[in-house]
């Protein structure tokens, strides 16, 4: 095991050489702390410059898996407790004069967000249609001549509503390609598949990473709930919670409203920077729940190649597979696939950051995996991996990153979900 690791970061390291992300994720929280939001950190756009085609090839075939877009918290958990909270506090006089700002401006919104908790937002809306269109002239050859695309979502309206603002989109770019969208229990094994009324779930085996039995060894700068709950209580004495899980679900109200539309409102109460100081060790967290349930996607990958061969051997003629769904299989997903040294599973959890971000699980996240073919060599398929619109790395061997062939990565992966169960 430990040799195979070892090769899998040398596999890593010479990837990352030869043109993939070389800013350190510290680096990368200092230019845009709002990615310490985590998997509430809404999809970031940005200018991204594709490696070409090896000579001669060309793209013919798109398979994803996308998260929902942006959306009110996941909960109304959290919108209720903060209604008692402050209500209380207001009503004993412990809020400070902006303590009682925010209280007024969130009773001003509670009607909303106790009513719109879960669903989709317009920023998330728009996030796929803006996604689906760069799909579109990132990889015209897939597209250009219509045809058929099947796109299928979770149960959860978010994820049904993300993709029809996919779908619409791609139709909108060319009216020539016919979409068929569904979302059934039918079809659940490819996008959730644990879900209860998956009629083909199976149980897989689960396993925490490695680097919790040293967590002694983590070291990071911490900001202290006591700073933050003291910008709007006078005093927390009498108050249903403790001061640490009042920061706690102030820290989640002010990651999740961008998302919403309400990034303001706790202006002078929370600060992304602080966010940023807490980031490493919430994304320790992110990773064991991400690493833990790896196995589970599995029949989703099973998808992924059963759908892949079938357009290979003729047997379809769809221009891609869209799958729609949530973080919570996105996540696990590019620890299965190790995009990006996700499966490097360190011992040292101050080594965890340099595998995995939680901002890659990010609102609206995807995985697009690009299928080339050339004229000239019609039996050697190619594929490259983007992870959120960017070129990945993935562990299976290659001398042309960030392409592979897909005879390597179809065996690869087939050993890897083989050894696994």
């Amino acid at each position: 095991m430990r040799k195979i690791l070892t090769t899998s970061f040398i596999l890593l390291f010479m990837s990352l050489t030869v043109g993939a992300q070389r800013i350190s994720p510290l680096e990368q929280l200092k230019a845009d702390p709002r990615k310490s939001y985590g998997t509430d950190y809404p999809y970031r756009f940005t200018d991204v410059r594709l490696t070409p085609a090896p000579a001669g090839y060309s793209p013919f075939y798109i398979s994803h898996y996308g998260r929902h877009g942006s959306r009110y918290y996941w909960s109304d958990r959290l919108y209720k407790e903060l209604d008692t909270l402050l209500t209380v506090a207001h009503e004993r006089q412990q809020l400070t004069n902006r303590g009682e700002q925010f209280y007024d401006s969130y009773m001003a919104v509670k009607k909303e967000l106790m009513t719109g908790w879960g669903e989709l937002t317009q920023l998330g809306w728009e996030q796929h249609q803006r996604i689906a269109r760069t799909m579109y002239y990132n990889f015209p050859e897939v597209f250009c001549k219509g045809g058929n695309v099947m796109a299928v979502a979770s149960l959860v309206g978010r994820c049904v509503i993300s993709m029809s603002a996919f779908c619409q989109e791609l139709v909108q770019c060319n009216p020539m390609i016919e979409i068929r969208e569904q979302s059934s229990r039918f079809t659940l094994h490819s996008v959730v598949p644990d879900d209860k009324q998956n009629p083909l779930r199976r149980t897989f085996p689960q396993s925490k990473p490695r680097y919790e039995k040293n967590r002694d060894k983590f070291k990071a700068n911490r900001v202290e709930s006591d700073a933050i709950v003291s910008r709007v209580f006078t005093s927390t004495e009498g108050l249903k919670y403790s001061k640490n899980r009042i920061g706690s679900m102030l820290a989640n109200l002010y990651t999740s409203l961008p998302n919403i539309g309400y990034d303001g409102m706790m202006d002078g109460i929370l600060t992304d920077e602080e966010i940023a100081t807490r980031w490493e060790l919430s994304n320790l967290g992110s990773y064991s729940w991400v690493f833990k349930p790896r196995y589970e996607v599995i029949p989703i990958l099973e998808d992924i190649i059963e759908k892949a061969d079938a357009v290979l051997a003729g047997k379809s003629d769809r221009l891609a597979d869209l799958r729609f769904g949530h973080d919570s299989y996105i996540g696990p997903m590019t620890v299965l696939m190790g995009i990006n040294g996700a499966d490097l599973d360190p011992e040292d959890p101050n080594e965890v950051k340099n595998c995995y971000q939680n901002w890659e699980t990010c609102m609206a996240s995807n995985i697009q995996l690009v299928f080339y073919r050339c004229e000239r060599a019609p039996g050697e398929v190619l594929l490259k991996c983007l992870l959120n619109g960017e070129e990945a790395v993935l562990p299976v061997p290659t001398t042309m990153a960030p392409y592979y062939k897909w005879s390597d990565f179809r065996q690869f992966y087939l050993d890897r979900m083989a050894s696994a169960q």
